[in-house]
């Protein structure tokens, strides 16, 4: 990362300046994405630094490479429309084995909103089917009992059924080929949404991963009027802000409440 900046900052160290550290950096920020920008800053104030402890250049010159703002929460949430979502739940083949598994593994994604390495983790046992619930452990490891709607049920159902492979496994998602294992990254669930996305023809979705699924239900629990309360207890966020981020969608009803800016009539 520091030899792109190289030629433009000079072969001699000693003749920097707080000047010439700014432009250029200000100039490769102009070529890049935030991301890097940030990973650059970090790499060019320990470069300038090092040469500083080595005598090669003045002390200091670090504090001249701009912080880069990196405002929490800035971005809208990638969703999908309701309409959209129902599709990639719909190409499900329910006569093939594996489709069973995927519609199954999307419904759970799409109703509840739950994290790719919640699915993932799921088990036989974690399923009440007299009380209609399901036991979801997330990543802080706190376990929550949330409603079983009935097309998700039926859906895992119809995979226990006809589509998992008979061993003794109580993981509830397994490989659909021999041998049949659970999934040991989350990212085997991502996959899933991915292909689905694919079979329904969604051109350029905003991402393509299960968190697609889990922003999609947030807004649409959201535009049915659910409080942000409700929201993030399906969510299980620990914070409303967290949860708050996801009203930014509305942008209708942010336009009735948006102040004026200062000095316009």
């Amino acid at each position: 990362m520091v030899k792109r900046l190289l030629p433009a900052l000079g072969e001699d160290p000693r003749v920097y300046s707080a000047a010439t550290i700014r432009a250029v950096f200000r100039a490769e920020a102009q070529r890049c994405s935030p991301s890097h920008i940030r990973t650059m800053t970090s790499a060019l104030r320990g470069y300038l630094r090092f040469l500083a402890a080595s005598g090669l250049c003045r002390p200091g010159l670090d504090q001249a490479v701009p912080p880069v703002l990196q405002w929490r929460l800035s971005a809208l949430p990638r969703y999908l429309p309701t309409a959209d979502v129902e599709r990639l739940i719909a190409t499900c083949d329910l006569s093939n084995p594996l489709d069973l598994r995927d519609r199954a593994a999307l419904l759970l994604l799409a109703r509840f909103g739950l994290r790719a390495g919640d699915v993932c983790g799921l088990r036989l046992d974690d399923f009440d089917w007299s009380a209609g619930a399901v036991r979801v452990c997330g990543k802080s490891r706190r376990s929550v009992r949330l409603p079983l709607p009935q097309d998700v049920g039926d859906a895992v159902l119809a995979y226990i059924k006809n589509g998992r492979p008979m061993v003794v496994e109580d993981r509830l998602f397994l490989r659909s080929k021999a041998p049949y294992r659970p999934f040991t990254t989350s990212s085997s669930i991502s996959y899933i949404v991915d292909r689905a996305l694919r079979r329904a023809g969604v051109e350029d979705p905003p991402s393509k991963g299960a968190s697609l699924l889990r922003h999609s239900a947030a807004t649409t629990m959201l535009r049915a009027d659910a409080t942000l309360e409700a929201v993030g207890a399906i969510l299980r966020h620990r914070s409303l802000d967290m949860t708050a981020h996801y009203a930014k969608v509305d942008v209708t009803m942010l336009e009735t409440i948006a102040q004026p800016w200062p000095g316009e009539a």
